[in-house]
């Protein structure tokens, strides 16, 4: 994670102010608000239409793809480090519940959040509330499912992580996950959210020097 995670963060906040004026991409509805259903097609270079890939190490690989009447996301990391990301604004007070679909077919091997030289994570699922706090969910190699600790992070700038899965006994398995992200932060951050700014799926491998490979799919926000 450490840079990882905050690779081209920047990116989320510039014109942000026209994103949420113009807020394209994302879809509304009474209920929820949907992130990501990857049904809307893609661009020239195959990123899904809303989205940018941004490559932190090496070349992303990387396509949308379809698994019965579903579209999901794809990305396959060998040695290295790409993410893909989209400015929103979702207020939490109005939809705390984020849930999401995701698939891990392969694991960095000896993958571990906290330590820098073992850094890698399957999947990760980022949200930015503002340049200098966020929090990530993670499929890690290792670390212990219901981990809740700080993730290296640069100067200035708190980033929180929760162990949604670990290790191999769920792989290959599509899994529905559901987190109150209202709780999450007031529990990290000892106040109340401001909107959720930012929203990134990333894989890396580049640490270990190893390969992971992973799916998304539904990200959506929901009323409690």
């Amino acid at each position: 994670m450490s840079e990882d995670c905050v690779v081209s963060l920047s990116m989320m906040f510039k014109g942000f102010l026209v994103s949420v004026l113009l807020f394209s991409g994302v879809a509304r509805a009474g209920d929820f608000v949907v992130i990501a259903d990857f049904s809307s097609g893609v661009d020239a270079k195959g990123v899904p239409k809303g989205w940018q890939v941004k490559e932190k190490s090496g070349k992303a690989d990387f396509a949308v793809v379809k698994e019965g009447d579903r579209h999901v996301f794809k990305m396959k990391s060998a040695n290295t480090s790409f993410s893909l990301q989209k400015e929103v604004n979702v207020d939490l007070k109005q939809y705390p519940v984020l849930t999401w679909k995701w698939k891990v077919t392969a694991l960095p091997a000896g993958g571990h959040f906290k330590k820098s030289k073992t850094d890698d994570e399957a999947a990760q699922l980022f949200l930015a509330f503002s340049k200098t706090k966020a929090i990530v969910y993670i499929w890690d190699t290792t670390a212990p499912k219901g981990t809740l600790d700080d993730a290296p992070s640069p100067p200035f700038m708190t980033i929180k992580a929760v162990v949604v899965e670990s290790g191999k006994a769920e792989t290959g398995k599509w899994i529905t996950e559901s987190r109150n992200v209202y709780e999450d932060y007031k529990k990290f951050f000892g106040k109340e959210p401001p909107p959720v700014v930012g929203v990134r799926l990333q894989i890396n491998s580049q640490h270990t020097k190893t390969s992971a490979e992973s799916f998304f799919a539904d990200v959506v926000f929901k009323k409690q």
